[in-house]
């Protein structure tokens, strides 16, 4: 689905991040991307979301370039960008209501098109119904976060890119935000790249882990890890090993 051919972006008068770099994610696929601050985590994610682009070579959704944001893929930040004078209902509906403020024809959606509607069952899947009309500064974390989701899958993506979403939740949180991750990326048939700085989270999340180092990143270092996600996996000898072996290669980054 998503294939960085021969990449090379750099910012404005600083070395490059990625030098002619390559990489490949299948549709369906659940990927991690770990690594420490200043690797290139977060500027990868944006080049996957159209919202950079490469100095050198291509970056392709199912075989096209990509050269601007596409309808379907999702993006979740860190800091959840949420509107603080919105209410958790409104905050979900607002991705459909930008999406839909033209309609099909070019025109202004109809004027009885009420976006609202259509995020109700999100806030229900996701625990959110009795939060519905407070404010963000009024929700835990968790429940920001999880409106940040519902405004996401709310817009039926086929890409969710997540950019270290749980780092700021306490762990308890956290580990039940990563479980629901999961079971929405098996439910909606979804394509994930989550970015983590966590060894934990990228060993237990991703059935695929990329590795990236110090810059410039130039070879993809790729670990499998089918058994990401499965019943007990977090408890288990091989997720242990995975953890240590994890650490073990960033340090010798």
């Amino acid at each position: 689905m998503l294939q960085l051919d021969s990449v090379t972006y750099a910012y404005p008068g600083s070395p490059p991040i990625f030098q002619d770099y390559s990489w490949q994610v299948g549709r369906g696929q659940a990927w991690t991307v770990l690594g420490p601050s200043g690797c290139g985590k977060t500027t990868l994610l944006y080049l996957l979301a159209g919202l950079r682009f490469p100095t050198c070579g291509h970056v392709r959704v199912d075989g096209q370039s990509l050269a601007r944001p596409r309808p379907r893929t999702g993006l979740i930040l860190q800091d959840y960008g949420l509107l603080p004078w919105a209410t958790v209902r409104q905050n979900a509906a607002l991705g459909l209501r930008v999406r839909n403020f033209y309609g099909p024809d070019g025109k202004h959606a109809p004027p009885n098109y009420i976006p609202e509607k259509d995020v109700q069952p999100w806030l229900e899947r996701l625990g959110l119904s009795d939060q519905a009309e407070k404010y963000p500064h009024q929700l835990s974390g968790g429940q920001r976060q999880r409106t940040a989701i519902a405004r996401t899958l709310a817009l039926k993506p086929d890409l969710l890119l997540m950019d270290e979403p749980f780092s700021s939740i306490d762990a308890p949180t956290r580990e039940g935000l990563q479980a629901l991750t999961l079971e929405l990326y098996s439910e909606q048939n979804l394509t994930l790249v989550l970015i983590t700085h966590a060894i934990e989270e990228a060993a237990y999340i991703g059935q695929r882990i990329l590795l990236l180092s110090r810059i410039p990143n130039t070879q993809a270092q790729v670990i499998e890890n089918p058994s990401a996600g499965s019943p007990g996996y977090r408890y288990s000898a091989d997720y242990t090993a995975l953890c240590r072996e994890l650490r073990q290669r960033m340090e010798a980054a």
